[in-house]
């Protein structure tokens, strides 16, 4: 079976790899030819536990190969952005624009599976597309969704290992899909309906965004009332059926901070739940920037000069390298830009950042007088609670 993956980005150039493992003949297809350049020459741009050598194999085998244009296949998996515009919409062009590149690739009986996050509907709109250029394949060709449910750092594992939910246009695309997947993933593979699948995955996220918006409301509240949330929610969590989770600085990710407004720009008369959390965990980020700066300004007046803040993390989440949507690096830059201090930046799965000289962490804790716990990576549980520094501990280090 030959396999066309369009889109070699997070998702889905780790999943051409683990696809090609299995032994299927696997074609990555990407519109940036340094990248296709860099996959061939075995130059990996991902960092994820055991990729590296599953990668290296199915170069060696032949079954993984990089290109810039689609080929002849059996299977082609669109796995493209699907980003959101400034007005919060989401922006589909890079599936209309991966559907239009395959079509003149098909022939009938070939499967095409859409996994970028997507608003309802839009599996069937990318098979009108592809039947408006190709009229001769209305009903001879397969065409479903399936979204990824990975959590980054343990990519591989998770691709292999976690349920699939896969809907088709039809039944018949539904049984296809399942025969496909079920060739490389051990996971249990549950069969819907298309415009499900594609809500399935909005939903899950969404559900995610609305838990922590109540955990980091409550640590906002907590902070007026002069109570600890973390000593509250671990009392609160004692009963069998409250399970509160873990205030932090905001929400990342590409996932959770996002996908939410693929329900809300379809649906934001009956979303308002859901609106209300993104708003809220937006609102906690500015409120962390706000008492930074408040700390800041208050060390100031008290001392006469300006403090050496440390900036602690990075990451959209703990012991992992990716910045998307990260509401860490948003922090850093508001409280930078007001230039009230002198800053050290610490995150310790990054060799080096574009734009801010990064600090040792150790070094960063040592030398400031202020110190913003943004991410709570396990190295920084390693440091010694100080008294005399003024701390802000967002995420809970120091437990």
């Amino acid at each position: 079976m030959k396999v066309s993956f369009i889109g070699l980005g997070y998702i889905g150039l780790p999943t051409a790899i683990v696809a090609a493992a299995k032994g299927l003949d696997v074609c990555g297809v990407d519109i940036d030819p340094g990248l296709v350049e860099r996959l061939n020459a075995g130059q990996l741009p991902i960092h994820e536990p055991g990729l590296d050598e599953l990668f290296r194999t199915v170069l060696a085998r032949g079954n993984f190969r990089a290109a810039t244009r689609p080929e002849a296949s059996d299977v082609f998996l669109i796995v493209v952005p699907t980003p959101i515009r400034e007005n919060l919409a989401p922006d589909i062009s890079f599936v209309e624009t991966a559907a239009d590149s395959i079509a003149p690739c098909l022939k009938p009986g070939d499967l095409v599976i859409l996994e970028s996050t997507s608003p309802v509907g839009t599996t069937e709109k990318m098979r009108d597309r592809i039947v408006g250029r190709r009229p001769e394949l209305a009903g001879n060709i397969r065409i479903a969704y399936c979204p990824e449910r990975v959590l980054p750092g343990n990519l591989v594992y998770e691709l292999e290992h976690n349920d699939r939910v896969i809907g088709g246009i039809d039944e018949p695309s539904t049984r296809k899909a399942m025969e496909f997947y079920a060739r490389f993933v051990k996971g249990s593979l549950h069969a819907t309906n298309a415009r499900t699948a594609e809500m399935c995955k909005l939903v899950e996220n969404s559900s995610r965004d609305v838990q922590i918006a109540f955990a980091n409301e409550l640590s906002i509240i907590c902070d007026r009332a002069g109570i600890d949330v973390w000593e509250l929610i671990g009392l609160a969590n004692r009963h069998p059926r409250v399970n509160i989770l873990q205030p932090g600085s905001g929400v990342g990710g590409h996932c959770i901070a996002v996908d939410p407004y693929f329900i809300i720009a379809d649906f934001p008369r009956q979303s308002q739940l859901i609106t209300t959390a993104r708003n809220v965990n937006n609102y906690k980020t500015e409120w962390c920037v706000g008492k930074i700066r408040e700390a800041i300004a208050v060390f100031t007046e008290k001392h006469g000069r300006k403090p050496v803040t440390a900036l602690m993390g990075l990451a959209f989440k703990p012991d992992i390298d990716d910045l998307r949507e990260s509401p860490a690096v948003h922090i850093a830059q508001s409280v930078i830009s007001a230039g009230e201090s002198d800053f050290r930046i610490a995150e310790p799965n990054l060799p080096e950042h574009p734009l801010y000289r990064l600090t040792p962490f150790r070094e960063a804790y040592e030398e400031a007088d202020i110190v913003a716990f943004l991410v709570c990576h396990k190295e920084f549980r390693t440091l010694e609670k100080d008294s005399g520094k003024i701390i802000l501990d967002f995420c809970n280090v120091f437990e």
